[in-house]
């Protein structure tokens, strides 16, 4: 698994500032780790920047959950989120914000988005993810267990258990986010040789 390394200062911000910028107040913005393919963290940028379009590439996480039936549980995006809404997606995802491990995401965006966090993250996979307007560097887990689940409503619009049979027949239908049928038929074989 490739962790992120912090330089001992505080990242430079990406991108600089100029004369003209206002810096914003303390706490007002929500700043993501900028970091090389290897995790060594080379600046910070807003999310509003790491969304614009310039992609510098930034950590975000993904949970798959699946239990013992083979049944995969995802998550409904909500209509106010900026990518991708309506669509369903990965049980949990989210972003590293600055300052914090691969680790430390996974457990605060879980509980974030579904009050989870008895569980133990399992690394499948990390890769390298660009969009029209960002690119990422995902982290993949998965947690393993029939687990009870209570999605916040502001980060999801409803979740359910998946079939993989029903998710292999809802493919390329325009009912998933891009992101989440590429990635799963990356990591299918590994989630599935858990059980």
């Amino acid at each position: 698994m490739i962790d992120l390394v912090y330089p001992y200062d505080l990242a430079p911000l990406v991108p600089a500032p100029t004369a003209d910028s206002v810096p914003a107040e303390p706490g007002m913005v929500e700043y993501f780790p900028v970091v090389e393919p290897t995790g060594l963290v080379i600046g910070r940028s807003s999310r509003a920047y790491c969304h614009s379009g310039a992609k510098p590439l930034h950590p975000v996480i993904h949970i798959h959950i699946i239990d013992r039936f083979s049944r995969i549980y995802l998550q409904k995006r909500p209509m106010h989120k900026d990518i991708q809404p309506g669509k369903w997606d990965t049980a949990v995802g989210g972003h590293v914000s600055y300052g914090e491990s691969i680790v430390e995401a996974v457990y605060r965006e879980a509980y974030e988005e579904l009050r989870f966090h008895e569980f133990n993250p399992i690394h499948l996979e990390t890769y390298e993810f660009e969009s029209s307007v960002e690119r990422e560097m995902v982290s993949v887990f998965a947690a393993v267990g029939s687990y009870d689940l209570h999605p916040d409503p502001e980060e999801v619009a409803e979740g359910r258990w998946w079939p993989v049979e029903e998710i292999d027949a809802s493919i390329g239908k325009g009912v998933f986010t891009p992101n989440f049928e590429s990635e799963f038929q990356m990591i299918r074989k590994s989630l599935l040789a858990l059980l």
